[in-house]
C-alpha cells in the first residue's frame, strides 16, 4: 500500500539562520503558524479521508526546524499529535543537524516520533558556509549517528546546484550520505526564489545555476547511486505550487522533475548498450513491465529520439529486472 504524509507546515519557524536560498512563504504560499487545535483538526480530517489507509500514513511536521522552535510550542504540537499516533504510523519531523542532542531525542521518543529528517543540503563545508547554513558536515555526521542510535528512522535531505557547489561536490555529498546509511533521502535541485540572497547573487551574475538539463543529468546519476545502496528516495524535486511558479527565477524548476530524471536513466542506458549495434537490424529491448513509461520518456521523448537515431526494436518484459535495468538481444 502506498505511503502518504499528513503534512503540517511550520513556515520558517525555528531556523536560527537565513539561508541563501530560503523564502518559505514563497515556496509554500503559507506564513501563519499552526496551533495545537489546527493540528487536531488536520488530523481528524485525515482520519476521515483516509479511513482504513490511515495506518500507512505519517504525521509530518515540515517547513521549519522542528527541534529548534520554542520548546513549549514544540511540545504543544506534539501533545496535539500524540493521541493520533495509534491511528497513523507515527510522526515524521524535519530539522537542522545542529539541533539534535540526547535531550531532544528523549522528548521525541516520548511523543512517538518515528522518523527524523535532517536538512543537510551539502557535505561540503565551503558550500555550507557560502549559503549561510550555520552548521558543518561534522554536525550532519554526529546527528545522523545519534538518531540511528536512538532507533529513529533517519532521512537526509540534499540540495544540488547550490551557490559555490559543483557536480563533483554534489556527487561527494551523495557519497557521504551513503556512508551514513540513511533509510531515506530527498533530493532538491536548487530553485532560486525571489527575495532571497540567492536571487540577488543570480541577478548580479555571481551565481550561475545549473540548467534544467544539467540538473536532470546529475540527479539521474544520484538515483542510480542511492538505488545501488538500497536507500529509498522519497522525494526528487519540489512539489508543484502556484506560489513556487510565481516566485521563482530561472528555468531550473519542472513539475515533473523526477519523471525527467528516470527517463534520462533509460536514455543513457539504451544509448550505451546500442552503441555498437547495427542499425539496419531489428533487436529486442527487455525491461521490467512497471518501467515502461520511464523507458518511453515524458511525452514519449525517448522513443522519438531512438527513432531519430535510426533504431528499430520491439519491447518485451522481464519482471526479474530492477526498475532501472534493461538488456538487449
Amino acid at each position: 500500500m502506498k505511503h502518504s504524509n499528513i503534512s503540517i507546515f511550520i513556515p520558517h519557524n525555528g531556523c536560527p539562520h537565513q539561508c541563501s536560498f530560503c523564502n518559505q512563504k514563497n515556496i509554500t504560499g503559507q506564513s501563519c503558524q499552526p496551533t495545537g487545535e489546527n493540528v487536531k483538526s488536520t488530523l481528524e480530517k485525515a482520519v476521515n479521508d483516509l479511513d482504513d489507509k490511515a495506518e500507512n500514513a505519517e504525521i509530518a511536521f515540515f517547513g521549519g526546524s522542528f527541534t529548534a522552535i520554542d520548546r513549549d510550542y514544540m511540545l504543544t504540537l506534539l501533545e496535539a499529535a500524540k493521541p493520533y499516533t495509534n491511528i497513523f504510523s507515527g510522526i515524521r519531523i524535519s530539522t537542522r543537524p545542529d539541533y539534535i542532542d540526547d535531550e531532544v531525542l528523549e522528548i521525541l521518543k516520548k511523543y512517538n516520533v518515528t522518523s527524523i529528517e535532517l536538512g543537510a543540503q551539502s557535505m561540503d563545508d565551503y558550500v555550507l558556509k557560502a549559503n549561510n547554513r550555520g552548521h558543518s558536515s561534522a554536525d550532519v555526521i554526529s546527528a545522523s549517528k545519534l538518531i540511528k542510535n536512538y532507533g529513529f528512522s533517519l532521512g537526509l535531505q540534499m540540495m544540488t546546484g547550490l551557490y559555490s557547489s559543483t557536480y563533483d561536490k554534489d556527487i561527494y555529498t551523495a557519497q557521504r550520505f551513503i556512508e551514513l546509511n540513511p533509510d531515506t533521502v530527498r533530493i532538491y535541485p536548487t530553485v532560486i526564489m525571489k527575495e532571497t540572497e540567492l536571487a540577488d547573487l543570480y541577478l548580479s551574475g555571481k551565481f550561475v545555476p545549473y540548467t534544467l538539463e544539467q540538473s536532470v543529468d546529475l540527479s539521474s546519476m544520484l538515483i542510480i547511486m542511492f538505488e545501488k545502496a538500497d536507500i529509498k528516495i522519497i522525494r526528487l524535486g519540489l512539489h508543484y505550487s502556484d506560489s513556487l511558479i510565481k516566485n521563482s527565477l530561472g528555468n531550473n524548476y519542472h513539475p515533473a522533475f523526477k519523471e525527467l530524471c528516470e527517463s534520462k536513466i533509460f536514455y543513457n542506458s539504451f544509448t550505451e548498450k546500442t552503441n555498437m549495434i547495427d542499425k539496419t537490424k531489428k533487436f529486442t529491448v527487455y525491461i521490467n513491465e512497471k518501467s515502461l513509461s520511464k523507458f518511453y520518456g515524458q511525452k514519449k521523448s525517448n522513443l522519438k529520439s531512438f527513432s531519430e537515431m535510426g533504431y528499430t526494436f520491439e519491447i518485451r518484459f522481464d519482471n526479474t529486472l530492477g526498475k532501472y535495468d534493461l538488456y538487449i538481444k
